[in-house]
């Protein structure tokens, strides 16, 4: 960690409610360093709130930091201050991406006839060009290919739209999921992406902080704790501007606690042998990559079934979610015992062999009437199953999740481009 002196080059560009430095000791970095100041309307209105900074900072830090462990490629860096943080210099693509859940706000002026709360499956993506005198006019698809905008060297084309599209969508997902367990509804999202000045990347990038988004704890937009309080109000006034304040340091409180879940998780794996660690290992660091701990058996369904039992009556026992994955070759009786004598899941990993594989298999797949353990054959498939089973309510596991798929989706359709180029 450096000092929090940093020392601050110049000014790189100046917000409504930021500042960008350039920083001579971290090249390709810079700092973020928020204002106390509130506005609306394209800064309309605009007032200055005391601790604003602070409090849009920790969101901002929170939000991100939940974002990347998740897998999302992001600018931050790190938080320097309360006020401000580190993140990769990018050039800003100049392009307000709004995600929506539920049809409120300037949604309704521009759609006469739908009515406040009609929900949007899957999410509705929207785009505005970021045009203060022009009050930032909606964009299409199009548009935006046809500005031929390039940033860092890279030229914003359809692939380029698409993957910032995708993302919206995908970061939009994780923070609604992130806030569920405090019972509050993620209504829409306004989020912007930057090139990364040193990787070339379109990243996630400027704030994400209580002026980006519509929060309605209970789903109930009358207790709405993000910026629409202060810009539903019909005079600023002392008492006012206090009443907007506590609603951005409930925001900023809870929002830590998105990087935390209540509910813990485990997956046991229970191998017929010593000689299947090495697929038992491939398991567990699986389950790493997930947030998910991991622990390691020794049981035989055949020789030990006493001891195969007491052992899944330990993990049943303790009341912590477990997914039992059974690894057996040859005769697969591990799977089918657990599976009859738990209403924990159970998945079956047979470590298959080249020379009896083909048979042995048909132990996991034909099972007696009332069993129910699926067979797969990939041991990360085994964990990503297992993942499944356990991010329905665990968050962060499904953050992890959502921005595999994500970034799965994204790598295709980058290889897809360049293979494009290579053949023109």
């Amino acid at each position: 960690f450096l000092p929090l002196d940093l020392k601050l080059g110049k000014k790189v560009n100046e917000g409504k409610t930021k500042e960008v430095y350039e920083l001579p000791d971290m090249p390709g970095c810079v700092l973020m360093q928020s204002k106390d100041q509130i506005t609306a309307g394209n800064a309309a209105r605009k007032d200055r709130m005391e601790g604003k900074a602070a409090i849009s900072n920790t969101t901002t830090s929170c939000v991100f930091q939940l974002l990347q462990e998740a897998g999302i490629k992001t600018a931050f860096v790190r938080k320097q201050s309360d006020t401000a943080f580190i993140a990769a210099h990018c050039e800003m693509i100049p392009i307000e991406w709004v995600c929506r859940r539920i049809a409120t706000g300037s949604f309704l002026k521009r759609n006469p006839g739908v009515k406040e709360g009609y929900k949007f499956y899957p999410p509705k993506i929207e785009m505005f060009y970021k045009d203060d005198a022009n009050n930032d006019p909606q964009w299409s698809e199009e548009q935006l290919i046809e500005a031929k905008f390039c940033f860092a060297g890279l030229t914003i084309g359809q692939t380029e739209v698409d993957i910032m599209a995708r993302s919206t969508q995908a970061i939009f997902e994780i923070l609604e999921k992130a806030w569920q367990p405090q019972n509050c509804t993620l209504v829409d999202l306004k989020i912007e992406f930057g090139v990364n000045i040193l990787t070339k990347e379109i990243v996630l990038a400027d704030v994400i902080d209580n002026d980006s988004w519509r929060l309605w704890p209970s789903g109930d937009r009358r207790q709405q704790k993000d910026k629409q309080s202060y810009r539903d109000l019909k005079e600023v006034t002392p008492e006012a501007l206090q009443m907007v304040k506590r609603n951005f340091e409930w925001v900023a409180e809870r929002v830590e606690l998105l990087l935390k879940t209540k509910s813990q998780g485990r997956v046991v794996v229970l191998m017929g042998s010593p000689s299947d660690l090495t697929h038992c290992e491939k398991i567990k660091k699986a389950c790493a990559t997930f947030g998910i701990p991991c622990e390691l058996r020794v049981t035989s369904a055949h020789k030990g079934p006493d001891e195969t039992l007491r052992i899944k009556a330990e993990y049943e026992g303790d009341g912590i979610p477990t997914v039992f994955v059974a690894v057996a070759g040859r005769s697969n009786g591990l799977g089918p015992v657990m599976s009859g004598n738990t209403a924990y899941p159970v998945v079956n990993c047979p470590p298959l062999s080249a020379d009896w594989g083909t048979q042995d298999v048909w132990s996991s797949l034909r099972l007696p009437s009332g069993l129910s353990c699926p067979t797969t054959l990939s041991p990360e498939g085994a964990a990503q199953f297992a993942a499944q089973i356990l991010g329905l309510n665990n968050h962060l596991v499904w953050a992890k999740l959502r921005s595999n798929m994500l970034n799965t989706w994204i790598s295709l359709k980058q290889a897809d481009k360049k293979l494009r180029e290579c053949t023109l």
